[in-house]
């Protein structure tokens, strides 16, 4: 994930987004590196750019609940930043539950790179729907 190729896509199981991160430490750390904390969490926040959140529902539907950007280093942790939620509305006449994915209205920290891909205007509309000013 760290080593040059520009992107790549895995899956981990976790109980939440944070969780996941810790878990993807613990990982390194069984593969014997002997690498410190600190080290371990600076190649993760440097590799891992978003984390999609996939919840099943009581309905037995999944859904992504919550989409997480990575934002770097504060100290020893590696900070993250939710970017989308899914919002529980309540549930149609044969159960299924309804929702909305909302905007937290932040910019994202990798618009840049987005642009470059040529994905920067659709990235600003999803993420400042109509009403909603920047932060």
């Amino acid at each position: 994930m760290n080593t040059g190729h520009d992107g790549s896509m895995s899956t981990i199981h976790a109980n939440n987004p944070r969780e996941a991160l810790t878990r993807l430490e613990h990982m390194i750390g069984m593969a014997g590196t002997n690498l410190p904390s600190r080290a371990m969490r600076t190649q993760i926040a440097a590799a891992v750019h978003l984390i999609c959140w996939v919840s099943r529902m009581r309905d037995g539907q999944r859904r992504v609940t919550q989409i997480a950007e990575i934002v770097g280093m504060e100290g020893d942790l590696i900070t993250i930043r939710d970017l989308f939620t899914y919002k529980y509305e309540g549930e149609d006449s044969n159960g299924r539950l309804r929702g909305t994915f909302q905007s937290s209205g932040v910019r994202p920290g990798f618009l840049p790179r987005a642009e470059y891909y040529g994905l920067h205007q659709v990235l600003l509309d999803a993420t400042y729907p109509r009403g909603m000013s920047s932060r």
